[in-house]
């Protein structure tokens, strides 16, 4: 069992390397398909890669099955994923373009984007995807 804020300092660490995973998998998408659905898909891959790390390395307390706990940990990540997107698109496509920013549009863009939900997938995973019973 880890101390609150070594649980959150691994869950940063942890969520880090999903975020990467996102990213790079987003770019490999954007070649075949549009950014918007390229984010999204990108998003999958990047949940899946953060919730075996979470499972593994941060709630190590939890008792729910892997069944259970992965169907509350896309439930959380339906809220992420949200926020994720919008931000991303928003950003991309109105918010960035009004400061004249075009180099590394759709990765500055989708790198905030995917960094946004820390916080609240924090709480939701830790109260929720993996608490105790």
């Amino acid at each position: 069992m880890h101390s609150p804020r070594r649980e959150f300092l691994l869950f940063l660490i942890t969520g880090g390397v999903a975020a990467l995973v996102n990213v790079l998998s987003r770019v490999g998408f954007s070649q075949m398909l549009r950014f918007e659905l390229a984010v999204l898909l990108a998003y999958g891959v990047g949940m899946l890669t953060a919730y075996g790390l979470a499972r593994k390395f941060v709630f190590l307390q939890s008792n729910t099955s892997v069944r259970r706990s992965f169907a509350a940990f896309a439930l959380v990540n339906l809220f992420a994923v949200l926020q994720t997107w919008l931000v991303s698109v928003g950003l991309r496509n109105w918010l960035l373009p009004l400061f004249g920013i075009v180099v590394l549009c759709d990765l500055i863009a989708h790198g905030i984007g995917v960094a946004v939900p820390v916080l609240s997938s924090y709480f939701g995973h830790k109260y929720i995807s993996f608490r105790q019973r």
